[in-house]
């Protein structure tokens, strides 16, 4: 099977899921605390299994949030990485930070990507050579900012609320928004210049944004150094950053 008709499957795949949440989206949605003290819906699990039934074929492993980690997948060439409901705390409140992302990794690097926020119809999916298409408007208002040409950074909501970001230079935009993956989708469309982390996430919040950053002809890196290496046994990176094409060297730490 080609990278194109794995880029279609995961499509398909992503519009499913978006339709399940969008309806467990209607009204208060009910979700109880994992053991690391993160909640977890039943549109998280749902969206789960609709993926894991569709995505893999045979010798494909599987990693995702919502499911028992199968250490075979550290066996396997191809390995899908899944986040069925990245920014789960956003839509349990009610706001529409939140999405679904699906990767494909393939010996080692993440080569597809599909994101998509149910809340906006914001989606964008490709893979590497087959470059980045995006569908839908993500509603994005970006403060005003000194300079011509502000660089764009999106930041971890989070982060932004207890103040990590307060000294960054005038001449840059800051919008915090409450998924990771939503934030690198957004890089890989042009819709923002640049995310970035000093806090740990794991491989399913990163791997289909970074696909999608470096098919969209942008960069992914560790901002303290090393090697991304993917498909890992602990599938945990100690932060990490984005930017598009171009836009490297703009990007500094808070």
């Amino acid at each position: 099977m080609s990278l194109a008709d794995d880029l279609g499957r995961a499509r398909a795949g992503l519009a499913q899921a978006m339709a399940v949440l969008r309806a467990h989206a209607q009204g208060v949605v009910p979700y109880e605390l994992k053991a690391g003290g993160g909640p977890v819906t039943a549109a998280d699990l749902e969206v789960d299994a609709v993926l894991r039934a569709l995505l893999p074929g045979p010798g494909d492993g599987w990693l995702s949030e919502e499911s028992d980690d199968d250490p075979a997948r550290l066996g396997c060439r191809r390995v899908w990485v899944v986040d069925p409901l990245d920014g789960t705390r956003s839509f349990v409140a009610g706001r529409p930070e939140y999405a679904t992302a699906i990767a494909l990794v393939e010996d080692g690097e993440p080569v597809l990507g599909a994101i998509g926020n149910p809340a906006t119809g914001f989606v964008v999916s490709g893979a590497r050579g087959l470059g980045v298409r995006v569908e839908g408007d993500p509603q994005l208002r970006w403060p005003g900012a000194a300079g011509p040409a502000p660089l764009r950074l999106l930041v971890s909501r989070s982060e932004w609320r207890r103040g990590e970001w307060a000294g960054v230079d005038a001449a840059t935009t800051l919008l915090p928004l409450g998924s990771v993956a939503l934030k690198l989708g957004l890089v890989a469309a042009g819709a923002a210049d640049a995310t970035l982390t000093l806090h740990p996430k794991h491989e399913w919040d990163v791997a289909a944004g970074a696909a999608l950053v470096r098919a969209a002809g942008g960069e992914v890196w560790l901002p303290r150094g090393g090697a991304l290496r993917w498909n890992r046994v602990e599938p945990r990176f100690p932060g990490f950053a984005a930017a598009g094409a171009g836009q490297r060297a703009r990007v500094a730490p808070p």
